[in-house]
């Protein structure tokens, strides 16, 4: 995504409308010609990488599309690492060392590099040439990190990237989002909404896989207080909704006037045929590591049962509810797992109220002993499922000594 200051957009009316660059030849030429000095800069700094870019860039007056193109090559598709025979600090601390026990003269100064060098090498057991400790001296600093690795996106893609950052941006300032989507597979729904969940949002859902969803979505200027991480959470959603075949968008922005510095309310809309481009993977996400380390152990486990990513939306007033897993037995049983982590409050009480909603005699909660559930006024004796207490990593077998008693 892009910075505030890389955005650019205007304002008919009260629509806001974010700059879009046409896919032509023309833009293709600036995008591989910026992708092309990256190439150019692998194994050296960051600093001559902008200077490079400014050498480019110039008094040209589409300087702000050129820097937001780098913007997202350098935070997409590049690598920059810290090179240096040792930590930094550490190396600093070696160096001014050795400096103080000779007199502090640049005469001496080979000297010194030249011992310490010597010492380096005994103990990393390589060669460490004075060259490299220069270097590494202050590698820390963001302008001497090492590009290290690049990789390339195609001018097209780098485009496309740019077009939906900008339009991503309009989400910074967002008070209220309203999605309608229809007559949509089944599949794109549960992905959509495994976004959502994923990032955290505060979203209200009416509707049904049926008929279709209305989807309400706080903006982070609607907070008590603006949240710049949530804007750039309910940004991030946006890739996701373009894996939906039908939808559209609109959302209440909350501006200043450029001149009077007044409060502006505009809007902003989209549809499916916007032609944005998604770079999210069309599969499904886990929601969280603790979910991910799960499902790996859980393939290692020798049981009947089976364990499902792919879980039927469960409808309930005002959202749905996604179990994180199924469980199916070859003798026609089922289990819905839902892991709850996370800790704050609000999402506690959405969660445990969820559970109760959905009327179900089979749905099991995995459910983190850090959580403070008293603090967040949730009473864990009134919650109609089977409870699964773990600490740092939930263990298949904490889950299957619920479903299989008989084992224990």
């Amino acid at each position: 995504m892009l910075p505030s200051e890389l955005l650019i957009n205007r304002q008919n009316g009260e629509t806001v409308i974010p700059k879009r660059i046409p896919i032509d030849s023309r833009a293709k030429s600036l995008a591989s010609e910026i992708i092309t000095c990256f190439k150019d800069a692998i194994a050296d700094t960051q600093a001559s990488l902008d200077r490079q870019l400014q050498e480019q860039e110039a008094d040209n007056p589409d300087y702000r599309t050129r820097r937001g193109l780098a913007h997202i090559l350098k935070n997409s598709f590049s690598t920059f690492e810290i090179v240096s025979p040792l930590e930094p600090q550490l190396l600093r601390q070696r160096v001014f060392a050795q400096a103080a026990t000779t007199t502090p003269t640049p005469a001496n100064r080979p000297q010194t590099l030249e011992t310490l060098a010597s010492s380096l090498s005994q103990k990393l057991k390589r060669e460490v040439l004075p060259d490299e400790i220069i270097k590494g001296l202050y590698a820390d600093l963001q302008e001497n990190r090492i590009l290290t690795q690049f990789d390339e996106p195609t001018p097209e893609a780098l485009l496309h990237r740019y077009n939906l950052a900008q339009v991503q941006g309009i989400f910074y300032r967002a008070s209220n989002i309203i999605i309608n989507a229809h007559r949509n597979d089944p599949g794109e729904y549960k992905l959509l909404f495994r976004y959502l969940k994923l990032f955290q949002l505060m979203a209200y859902i009416e509707g049904d896989a049926d008929q279709g969803f209305t989807i309400t979505i706080d903006g982070p200027v609607s907070l008590f207080k603006p949240s710049t991480r949530y804007g750039l959470a309910l940004a991030k959603m946006l890739p996701a909704l373009l894996h939906v075949s039908k939808w559209s968008l609109k959302a209440k922005l909350e501006n200043k006037d450029y001149y009077t510095g007044q409060p502006k309310t505009g809007y902003f809309t989209l549809q499916d045929n916007c032609e944005l481009v998604s770079h999210y993977p069309p599969g499904k996400p886990y929601d969280s590591m603790i979910e991910e380390s799960f499902a790996k152990k859980w393939q290692k486990t020798k049981t009947e049962w089976k364990l499902e990513r792919e879980v039927d939306l469960i409808p309930i007033p005002g959202s749905v509810m996604i179990p994180d897993f199924r469980l199916v037995h070859p003798d026609g049983r089922e289990y819905l797992l839902e892991i709850v982590g996370y800790w704050r409050p609000e999402y506690l009480q959405k969660k445990f109220s969820q559970v109760r909603k959905s009327a179900r005699d089979n749905l099991i909660l995995a459910v983190s002993e850090r959580l403070n559930l008293e603090k967040a006024g949730v009473k864990i004796n009134e919650v109609p499922a089977k409870i699964v207490w773990f600490k740092n990593k939930l263990l298949p077998k904490s889950v299957l000594e619920i479903i299989e008693p008989k084992s224990r």
